[in-house]
């Protein structure tokens, strides 16, 4: 009985361990290609369009490459890696996957809930015969992809809005800042005039000619430079230096958690 328990547990491990080595570890691009298929411009060039449009619409819309799903059903598997991976934003499931298996000639498109209403099933079939079909059969799978993408961003456009990142204050502290200048600045006068007189201390403020030290000149300088937002100071202190909300400075930040019910079209090309 023991030998059948150990038995028993050791089939679901061994389970377990091919389901997960059946299904690839969350990618870190919205463009993903196991196939090698795609040229390195031609994934950048999607890359940088699926980028673009998560950012402006919080839509996620994944393509993934492999060279086949095995036993399973190409649906399920989409469904299966679409959940595993967490495409779309958590919330709102606004997931969007285009699976190609290569070597099995399949295709699916599979939708997260809250985009089933943007792209509904009739939609992706359209999409997946009129579309990307063609340009598969001849051989233009980079074309098929675009043309595919295009026609999804044209449904889904405007169904979701993303959410907005906190923005830094500009000129954060302005007035105060002026404020300070000011005072600093009345302070440097009040010394140089006061020490014009005599005195033999005024000489470390007041040069030999009755003007000021040239340190004064230049902190001075600089604190107005800084006080009044420019883009002067010592150099190192300017903005905008690695601002990561920028749109050219950023890249894909990640898959948000969605979920897939099931959703979207499939079959050969």
């Amino acid at each position: 009985m023991f030998k059948k328990i150990i038995l028993f547990f050791s089939l679901v491990l061994c389970a377990f361990v091919a389901f997960a080595q059946d299904f690839p570890e969350r990618s870190t691009t919205l463009v993903t290609d196991y196939t090698n298929t795609l040229s390195a411009d031609d994934k950048q060039k999607l890359e940088s369009k699926l980028v673009a449009f998560n950012d402006s619409t919080s839509t996620q819309i994944a393509i993934v490459m492999i060279k086949s799903v095995g036993n399973y059903d190409i649906a399920e598997y989409g469904a299966t890696l679409g959940r595993k991976w967490g495409i779309g934003q958590k919330g709102k499931n606004n997931g969007i996957l285009i699976l190609v298996a290569l070597a099995d000639r399949k295709l699916t498109i599979q939708t997260g809930y809250g985009a089933e209403g943007a792209l509904p099933d009739i939609v992706t079939q359209e999409i997946r015969v009129n579309d990307i079909n063609p340009r598969f059969k001849a051989g233009d799978y980079y074309g098929g992809l675009n043309a595919g993408v295009d026609q999804i961003i044209k449904y889904t456009k405007g169904e979701y809005k993303a959410d907005k990142k906190p923005q830094a204050k500009q000129n954060g502290g302005g007035g105060g800042s002026v404020l300070i200048v000011i005072i600093i600045v009345i302070v440097i006068i009040v010394l140089i005039f006061r020490n014009r007189g005599g005195g033999g201390g005024g000489r470390q403020i007041i040069g030999s000619r009755g003007g000021a030290s040239p340190f004064w000149w230049f902190l001075a300088g600089n604190l107005l430079g800084r006080g009044s937002g420019g883009g002067g100071g010592w150099g190192g202190f300017s903005g905008g230096g690695n601002d990561s909300g920028g749109g050219d400075s950023g890249g894909f930040g990640g898959f948000g958690g969605g979920d897939f019910g099931g959703g979207g079209s499939s079959g050969s090309w």
